[in-house]
């Protein structure tokens, strides 16, 4: 099971952040603090393995990461999770990012915070992995997204089609309480 999911930049800044287990606020920074220190002090040509020891409070936690530029990608994970199959998780994470933000960059995960919560939720859920089909993944999250454009779009239209719209509802709430009454009669 996946029990953190943590990006942080060079210097350490948590740029996002998400625990699959309860967790304070103070013991979330002390984790990301210690993930930070762990990650960052590795040479960039070693293993993207590492064992977390009791860092989220179970003895079997490991740290899978990847370092992309000025950033640090890192899930934690138990013993029942496969390496390789997370670190093609991370993978997918970013290329995911990377298609919807065009080049993704540290700035589009600060001001686009909601928008890259939706993509990995949409990967991972639960501390389980839902989808690794990049295709999908998008395909879902651009549903989302014209599905949100649909309502603003009526919710910031003109005062007259709000009208309608109140009228239109009200007419077919009187048709369908005329047609209540004939079936009862």
């Amino acid at each position: 099971m996946i029990k953190g999911i943590f990006v942080f930049n060079n210097h350490g800044k948590p740029r996002l952040s998400k625990f699959y287990n309860p967790t304070t606020e103070s013991d979330a920074l002390a984790i990301i603090r210690e993930c930070f220190l762990l990650v960052s002090k590795r040479a960039d040509n070693v293993c993207n393995f590492l064992d977390g020891g009791e860092l989220m409070g179970e003895k079997d936690t490991k740290l899978i990461y990847r370092h992309y530029a000025t950033l640090y990608f890192v899930f934690a994970v138990d013993s029942s999770e496969s390496e390789l199959g997370i670190l093609d998780l991370i993978q997918v994470f970013v290329e995911s990012l990377d298609k919807r933000f065009e080049n993704v960059c540290e700035l589009d995960l600060i001001f686009h915070v909601e928008r890259v919560h939706h993509i990995l939720d949409e990967i991972v859920m639960g501390g389980m992995v839902l989808e690794t089909n990049m295709v999908e993944i998008l395909k879902h999250v651009d549903a989302a997204t014209a599905l949100e454009k649909k309502e603003t779009s009526v919710f910031n239209s003109s005062p007259d089609k709000k009208f309608n719209a109140v009228n239109a509802l009200s007419v077919s709430k009187a048709a369908l309480s005329l047609a209540v009454s004939k079936v009862r009669t």
